[in-house]
This record gives structure tokens, sequence and C-alpha cells, in this order.
């Protein structure tokens, strides 16, 4: 049993994971509770944040049992949670209503709006560009569409803030956040007046901006109690989810970068100082001076989980071992699913498109194509749509090395020497890659356990495996990219005429 242990918690679109890390970068144990999204309609995605509250009420304690931890070893808490994601509160601290999710395209002419109007002025002083993934698109949004939510606010939390609220009772953020919501100045690493007048938010709704490993307080009795924990035990701040998982696979040093398959597929890259290439995004890293860049696909495990909630999952069957059969069928397949293509676009497209109207397809198909040829297009489409990331970044004249493979599909090998293949990168996996993990190292940096953020990855991240690119695969996955991206070119009027005609 260990003497000393530090617990991450991340609060991911699919659901709440808990890490418990030795001081020595052992994972201890871990536990997950999913989480319901909600749709009330086409290109909405809305989450309640009191069910984050119960599914870390399941996970935590889950958790301490799999590591076989009593209270008094748990040394220090922080927490991560996806970016832009708004939580308004009441006077009493009520929550005013659900929280609306990145991935959520309701406020596309808001964003155009804000962009037409003061985009320069946006991007240079939160260093990025305004679209509806943004937190200030989405409070324009609620002030015209919902008013009275909008005028009852009295704190603006981001999702990590929210769930540290209810262990703490103490009310901050981090700089990477402030970012995040698109209302920062990176200049004064502070929340911008001028952005918040774009929207008439009112400033003293807004957080204090602390350090993401700074000390915000201790757990309250009440939440104490409720997680089986010490009262008092030190609660970090944290940051965003790709923030922290970034730094938690030990991408420290610029040129390193790492492609995340999660609920959204993600491309990242650190650099020296800002870096701002819109609509890449642009975000602090945790290391001092240094940011990262992060450019997303909104369909990737929620692709994989779409498929096989509806092809491999018999009813009342296992969700793992189904995916463990669509992992074993895909590897069956040859390169290319004998021409069946699949384009992730089940919620609209974040990057390079920006178009929520886009829709998902498989094409291609013939008499000879199974469920086996589906599961491989579905890994290779996803590969393609961040080649698809890849391409527009180094048009922007950025350089990938070898890159990090992180998110639940990490562990398929045939998904990873896909994403090799299709991408020519060489692709390496750490031996943890969850923004649990990345937020337990940063508990350990805030209560002292690691001199320095170098100090943490350095003890604590390994790398245990390696996928290099095939060079003949590559090939064939290089005319069949252009394939995929010929067929969304044309593909993607008819999405808008069959929005039009099921809206109407």
């Amino acid at each position: 049993m260990a003497d000393h242990a530090l617990l991450g918690i991340d609060l991911g679109a699919g659901g709440l994971k808990v890490s418990a890390v030795s001081l020595a970068g052992t994972l201890l144990g871990e536990a997950s509770e999913p989480l319901e999204t909600s749709i009330p309609a086409f290109g909405w995605a809305e989450q309640d944040p009191e069910s984050w509250w119960e599914a870390l009420l399941t996970a935590l304690p889950r958790a301490l049992a799999a590591a076989g931890l009593r209270a008094e070893a748990v040394r220090g808490i922080a927490v991560s949670g996806g970016a832009h994601i708004p939580v308004l509160l009441d006077a009493a601290d009520r929550v005013i209503r659900p929280a609306i999710l990145w991935s959520d395209q309701r406020s596309a002419a808001e964003a155009r709006e804000l962009h037409e109007r003061a985009g320069a002025a946006i991007i240079a002083t939160s260093l990025n560009r305004v679209n509806p993934t943004w937190t200030l698109a989405m409070l324009l949004w609620l002030k015209r569409h919902e008013p009275r939510s909008a005028e009852r606010a009295r704190k603006l939390m981001l999702s990590k803030d929210y769930l540290r609220f209810r262990l703490t009772g103490s009310w901050e953020t981090d700089y990477s956040d402030v970012i995040g919501a698109l209302m920062a100045d990176h200049r004064t690493r502070a929340w911008s007046p001028e952005l918040c007048r774009l929207i008439d938010w009112p400033l003293e709704t807004l957080p204090p901006v602390v350090e993401p490993a700074a000390v915000v307080g201790g757990l309250t009795p009440a939440a104490a109690a409720a997680l089986s924990l010490r009262p008092g035990t030190p609660v970090i701040c944290g940051s965003n989810d790709t923030t922290v998982e970034f730094f938690g696979i030990g991408a420290t040093r610029p040129g390193m970068a790492a492609i995340k398959l999660a609920t959204a597929g993600v491309l990242f890259l650190a650099t020296e100082g800002p870096v701002v290439k819109p609509p890449i995004s642009c975000y602090p890293h945790v290391m001092p001076g240094m940011y990262y860049l992060a450019t997303g696909t909104n369909s990737c495990a929620s692709a994989h989980r779409w498929l096989r909630d509806r092809m491999f999952l018999a009813p009342g069957g296992e969700g793992s071992a189904a995916f463990a059969e669509m992992d074993r069928l895909a590897a069956t397949v040859p390169a290319g699913a004998d021409g069946l293509l699949f384009h992730p676009y089940l919620q609209g497209e974040r990057a390079p498109y920006w178009d929520p109207l886009l829709r998902a397809d498989f094409i291609g198909l013939t008499m000879q194509h199974g469920r086996a040829h589906f599961a491989r297009a579905l890994y290779e489409g996803i590969a393609f749509s961040i080649r698809d990331l890849l391409d527009t970044a180094k048009g922007f004249g950025l350089e990938f090395g070898a890159t990090r493979l992180i998110g639940g599909g990490s562990r398929s090998l045939t998904w990873r020497q896909i994403i090799a293949d299709v991408t020519g990168l060489a692709i390496e996996k750490p031996e943890n890659g969850d923004a649990s993990f990345g937020a337990a190292l940063l508990a350990g940096i805030g209560i002292g356990a690691f001199a320095s953020p170098e100090d943490a990855v350095e003890r604590c991240v390994r790398v245990v495996g390696r996928a290099e690119p095939n060079a003949e695969r590559h090939r064939l996955y290089g005319e069949l990219f252009a394939v995929y991206k010929d067929a969304q070119a044309a593909l993607a009027p008819l999405s808008h005429r069959l929005h039009g005609l099921v809206a109407r």
C-alpha cells in the first residue's frame, strides 16, 4: 500500500476519470464514470454540471479502492476539464442552465459576426480566431437567445473550475483556460476588458487567474466526507484537459507533437512563445514561456463508440468486448478497406473546415464489404481527418517530428499503425497519456513533491511503444487521401442541402 499518492481528476466530454499516481509516476489505480450529453437540436451539445459531481462521487472512491489507498495517503488533488465550457452560477451559487460543450455549434452566427466586427483585435489580444468552439461566442448567443440566464449570472466558471469549486468552495481559473475562453489578453495574462465589452459581459462575474499548479484551497469537510478523503487535503487549480495531457506526456520542448484519439481527435505542437496561426488554436503551456498549438476534428472516439453501438454491440453486450472485436476485425482487412472511405463528420466539423452542417458518410460500398471493412474504414477515416489537420498545419510552415499518441484509441495497435502510415509520422506511445495523469503531476508540483515541471516529467514520464510508418502503405494512403479530399469537397454542398431539407 502506497504511503503517498497524488490524485488527478479529468472531466472529459464522454466521462470523468480519476487516476491515483505515486510520486515516482506509477499509476496505482484508476476509475472512470461515463457522462451523458444532451443534444436538444442539431449541432447542439450540453451537459448538466451536477452530473459531473455525481460522476466524481462514484469514480473517486473506486479509484482509491483500485489503488489500495487510505485517505491519509492522498497528498494533493488537481482537476482538468474540457476547455471553453462555461458554467453560469446565480447569486446563490446555483447552476443556471446546462453547460454548453466545446463541440456545440449553435453560436456560428455570433462567431461570424464577432470576427467581422472585431476579428483582428480578438486575434491580437487572445491569440485565436473566434468560432463556435470558444466561450466568447457561446456567451453572446446566450445573451441573445436566453437573456434571462445571462442576466442572472453572478459567477462564470470553466468546466474544471466548477468541479473544483465543489471540492473547495473557492473560485479561480488559470491563464490557459482564460485564453480558452477567448476573453484574455495574452500580454497581461488576465481577463481582457476590451474583449468582454464586445459582448457586454460584466468583469465582476469572472474569477481570479492563478498558475495551474497553484494550491487554491483544501477539501471542505462536506466534500471530504462525500469522497472519503481528509478535510483540508490540498487542491491545485489545474488547467484544461489539452494543456494538462500535453504536459503529462512529456511534451516539454519546442517541436514536440502529439495526436489525441479521444472524444475529439486533436493534433498538438509545442512552441517557444505564442505562435499565432488562425484558425489553429494557441494556448499557454504548463512550461513557463512555452505555448502549444492545437487543432481538432469533432468526432473521433465519439464516432468509434457510435459505430460500435450500432453495428458491433449486441443487446446486453459488454462495451469493451465490442471494441475489442472491432479492433480484431479491422486488423483482418487490408489497408484502404477495399475502397471503403469514411468522413467522420457526425457532429459537423471544426478544423480545417469549420462547417457545422457537414455530415458523415461511408462511400465506395460494394457487396464485398462487411463489418470488418466498416471498422477499418472508421479507423482510417479518422486518421485521414487528422492528416487533414496535419497538412493544414504544415501549410503554415510548422514542422512535426516524432509524435506521441494519447487518448483511448492509442491502446489499439492497429489504429496506432494506421495513424503512422496515414500521416507518415513516427508514433510513440507514452506509458500514461491521460489528462488525469497529467493533472496528478500538476498536483505534485503544487504541493512541492516535484521541484519543477521538468522534474515531474523526468521522474514520471516513460515511452513504452513506437510505430514507424510503412513506406508502401503511406503511398497508398496518400492516393486514398486525395480521393477523401475530393469527396469531401463534392459532398459538402449536398450536406448543406440535406440540412436545409431536414430543418424545413
